[in-house]
């Protein structure tokens, strides 16, 4: 086993603090060994507004850390699981999985409005598709605005007047300590979160039996189940990180369920589906759950998305 740990991860305060979680939760059970954090700059991190398509917004926040982790520069690379594209570099995996945090999107708004008290006019902020088409769904008078930055600036942009409300990760304000900012919390199947969301992925190299040991006891095998079938999921509609789509898993027993929706990029056209499977039989699952959304109208549905990408302006992305 080695006897020294490096951690890739972005250098923002999320990210700072996944990887201090994952740090913590190795030397709980290696209490011999010496981690290091290595903070690296991603592509996405040093573009001040979306400069990528829709379709081309893959690796965007993790490929300088996944090109360190390929060059053995670093151990293994944290990421918010979200951010990783639905294709991993060939010679890399996703070796463990902490155990996940709550998954659901909330909103954070002026005087403290949910978004049924929010008014047709109101200025919404969303740093993704998938909420920005969620959002119009519940009234399409809201005016949806781009949102950049990480969590604090984007929390900061409600007290400056920017946006009556904002849309962010649960699981994101409670890492940094900022639930007190919460106006409501959406149900995941009124309000689909992401593939991956509120989830830590420990990324390494393919062949690494030096972290295996490592990476087995920090693992959580549930959490590694759910994310397994919603990347699965993600995979079968083809789609990366800014795909407008979401879906929402629960494990009960030896059984996962999950239920996924896909989202129109005009209108309010979307198409849903559920299925239910073996846990340990994931992957099925969630590319099951893909087939029966395309079948019940979302290959319509996705031909429109990639027309749109092609011609509307780009997005931000990112995790939050």
């Amino acid at each position: 086993m080695k006897t020294v740990i490096r951690i890739g991860t972005r250098g923002n305060t999320l990210a700072l603090y996944q990887a201090e979680l994952v740090k913590a939760q190795i030397l709980k059970d290696f209490s011999l060994l010496s981690v290091e954090i290595v903070k690296i700059k991603t592509s996405g991190d040093m573009i001040r507004r979306g400069k990528t398509l829709l379709f081309e917004a893959k690796r965007n926040y993790t490929r300088e850390i996944e090109e360190a982790l390929l060059r053995s520069e670093i151990d293994l690379a944290v990421h918010s699981a979200n951010d990783l594209a639905s294709h991993l570099p060939e010679g890399l995996k996703i070796g463990a999985v902490l155990e996940r945090e709550d998954p659901r999107d909330c909103l954070v708004s002026k005087d403290k409005k949910k978004l049924a008290e929010l008014p047709a006019g109101a200025c919404i902020g969303a740093s993704t598709l998938r909420r920005e088409r969620q959002l119009l769904k519940r009234n399409p008078g809201f005016i949806v605005k781009e949102l950049h930055g990480n969590v604090e600036t984007r929390v900061r942009k409600i007290a400056s007047g920017e946006y009556d409300a904002i849309v962010l990760s649960y699981a994101g304000l409670k890492r940094l300590s900022l639930l007190n900012y919460i106006t409501e919390i959406f149900p995941e199947k009124s309000f689909y979160p992401a593939p991956g969301q509120g989830t830590i992925a420990v990324q390494s190299r393919v062949g690494d039996t030096g972290v295996g040991e490592i990476l087995g006891a920090i693992h959580h095998l549930p959490s590694g189940q759910r994310l397994e079938c919603e990347r699965a999921f993600l995979m079968g509609l083809g789609g990366e990180c800014q795909m407008p789509c979401g879906i929402s898993t629960v494990i009960q027993g030896n059984r996962i369920s999950a239920t996924g929706a896909l989202f129109a990029t005009e209108g309010h056209e979307s198409v849903e589906a559920e299925y239910e499977g073996a846990s340990n039989r994931a992957a099925e699952v969630g590319q099951t759950l893909a087939r029966l959304i395309l079948d019940k109208g979302g290959r319509s549905i996705l031909d429109q998305i990639r027309k749109w990408a092609v011609t509307k302006k780009p997005r931000a992305g990112g995790t939050g």
